[in-house]
């Protein structure tokens, strides 16, 4: 679930050695699914530990994980850097910000899941994102897209070229492409 390096684990260990007694740590997300998700690291006394926890255990302490965070946390990394500059704490979360669907959910939530994560992030760059608003009988993702894809003139070549390529070649056994549903405006907010 969460891979803390070995230099990251001495960290803690030297850290945690001059705590209380039975005192380990706790990786969590705050706003977990949320484009405000962030993730920290705490000391976490014996007094702190809830029953739906997971204990991680590791040599000479044990990382706690709340019950809210554990789908969040899915592939995270968490590594201790020291450099010229000096000595850094790194914590890696791909999935904070959305919760890593499993292979066999729902087609709906998969494709939903590969336009949060994969898509939206790319499209943010210009200002844009969409929005996964159905997937009809016959196949078709229907997307709606907004901000500065609103009225792109590239938009067409985004749609065929960049998801439905992607989504075909992940999906292209239940998916048969996708349509654009979105009423283009032009206007200041386009990005061209």
């Amino acid at each position: 679930m969460i891979n803390i390096s070995e230099s990251a684990q001495s960290h803690f260990v030297k850290l945690l050695s001059q705590q209380g007694e039975g005192t380990n740590i706790r990786i969590f997300v705050v706003n977990p699914g949320t484009t405000n998700a962030e993730c920290g690291v705490s000391y976490c006394p014996p007094e702190a530990v809830e029953s739906d926890d997971l204990e991680l255990e590791f040599n000479g302490f044990s990382a706690f994980v709340d019950g809210a965070s554990k789908g969040f946390l899915e592939d995270a990394e968490v590594d201790f850097v020291t450099d010229q500059m000096g000595s850094q704490l790194t914590l890696k979360a791909p999935n904070a910000k959305l919760k890593k669907v499993a292979d066999d959910a729902p087609l709906f939530e998969r494709v939903h899941y590969f336009l949060q994560s994969e898509v939206n992030p790319q499209l943010a760059g210009h200002g844009g994102e969409c929005t996964l608003v159905e997937i009809t009988d016959d196949g078709y993702a229907v997307l709606q897209f907004g901000g500065g894809c609103n009225g792109c003139s590239q938009i067409d070549v985004t749609v065929k070229d960049g998801i439905e390529s992607q989504l075909l070649e992940l999906m292209g056994n239940e998916i048969k492409g996708v349509k654009d549903a979105t009423d283009h405006e032009r206007g200041e907010h386009s990005y061209y």
